[in-house]
């Protein structure tokens, strides 16, 4: 049953049936990484549209992008599905972020690629915030604080590249290989990138994993 299968089985049987003309399969393709392509958007959606905009509002327009051009990837599936997913789930993004600030959207980065480097980098604050809710609990205010400030610091003192690997390994669950499909790079400077971002954040988090957290 689909309830008890890995996610890339799942895939592998909802694109099978996709490709046999089952289009209620696309529904069901979405859905499984609905979870993933949320965390994603939550990450990346400019803090200035908080409280205007929610996650479940771009996936919603996302997936009709899907379902326009899901002909295109069954022709030429040339990167893994979710990595298409998210291409798609970005450039949605984007394009209502523009809609909504215009000329205030910064120049630098704002072009999503489906291969190379995508703009629209997770935010350090976001990537601090959920650090720290897994090493501390909500009664622990001031130990949160303090350690949220030392991510924050970590973080935007990193190669920003480094600090993408992080956010799509450990936050958007994406394997090594999905990885270097979405930011144009080798499997192994992948995982190279991946190892010097933990080991950056490796000495502040020690000490917080005897805590009750």
């Amino acid at each position: 049953m689909m309830e008890v299968m890995d996610t890339d089985e799942a895939t592998s049987l909802l694109l099978d049936r996709l490709r046999r003309g089952d289009h209620q399969a696309l529904g069901e393709l979405f859905a499984l990484h609905r979870e993933r392509l949320g965390r994603m958007v939550q990450m990346r959606l400019d803090r200035r549209l908080y409280g205007r905009l929610a996650a479940e509002d771009i996936l919603q327009d996302a997936f009709l992008d899907v379902a326009r051009r899901f002909g295109e990837y069954v022709v030429n599936p040339t990167v893994p599905v979710y990595v298409w997913l998210r291409y798609l789930t970005l450039q949605r993004l984007h394009q209502v972020q523009r809609r909504h600030l215009g000329a205030q959207m910064r120049d630098a980065g704002l072009e999503v690629t489906l291969n190379g480097q995508a703009g629209m980098s997770a935010h350090c604050e976001s990537l601090a915030g959920e650090l720290v809710g897994h090493f501390t609990s909500p009664s622990q205010a001031a130990m949160r604080e303090e350690l949220r400030n030392q991510l924050l610091q970590a973080l935007e003192s990193m190669d920003p590249l480094d600090r993408e690997v992080l956010a799509l390994r450990h936050f958007e669950e994406l394997g090594n290989n999905e990885v270097a499909a979405v930011l144009g790079i080798s499997k192994d400077a992948a995982s190279k990138r991946h190892i010097r971002a933990l080991k950056r954040l490796r000495t502040l988090l020690e000490p917080y994993e005897s805590t009750d957290a």
